[in-house]
């Protein structure tokens, strides 16, 4: 596989959602590629710069919407950051990416999708409001709890977030969340 391919096998997903009955489809980027494989952005900390882990991570996003219709939430968009190096790099300045994210976020609005809210890692503020700016349409939420007692936790905070961007529950509480204008 070169560098920017796809980093799934579109025959084998497809194959796989065509077999089950799933609800909803959430799409996530965990890996780059680095060197002759991928690795994941927290392990390439330590050997690239960590704004341009960041920011290849958000054109990798970027791919991943135009090349793929499998999925129809984008979840962890801010997956980089839980692991930024703040020792090495500093505090984290999200306005630093601000035209990075815009882009992730406004080709992933034209795409139709939902953006997922993480209750867990809040998803910064100034995020939520660059993808209503760009044109998101709708959010969902994701407590990406991998133990039973952390299924929806901070689930109050998420929903208030985006309330006060913009967004508003839909008629059942399966549904996406979609804009208020």
């Amino acid at each position: 596989m070169e560098v920017g391919e796809p980093h799934w096998h579109a025959a084998a997903v497809t194959k796989l959602l065509a077999g089950g009955g799933f609800d909803r489809v959430l799409g996530s980027l965990h890996c780059l590629p680095y060197g002759d494989g991928f690795a994941e952005p927290p392990g390439q900390y330590a050997q690239r710069d960590p704004a341009d882990v960041v920011r290849d991570y958000l054109a990798e996003i970027a791919r991943l919407v135009t090349q793929s219709d499998a999925f129809a939430v984008l979840a962890h968009i801010d997956y980089p950051l839980r692991y930024w190096p703040e020792e090495k790099a500093g505090p984290f300045d999200v306005l630093a990416f601000q035209e990075e994210f815009r882009h992730a976020l406004r080709t992933t609005a034209q795409s139709g999708r939902a953006l997922e809210i993480n209750t867990s890692i809040p998803l910064h503020p100034a995020l939520l409001g660059w993808w209503h700016e760009e044109g998101g349409q709708a959010v969902t939420f994701g407590s990406d709890a991998h133990e039973p007692a952390l299924l929806a936790r901070r689930f109050r905070e998420a929903a208030d977030m985006a309330t006060a961007h913009g967004f508003r529950p839909g008629r059942t509480p399966y549904d996406f969340w979609g804009r208020e204008d």
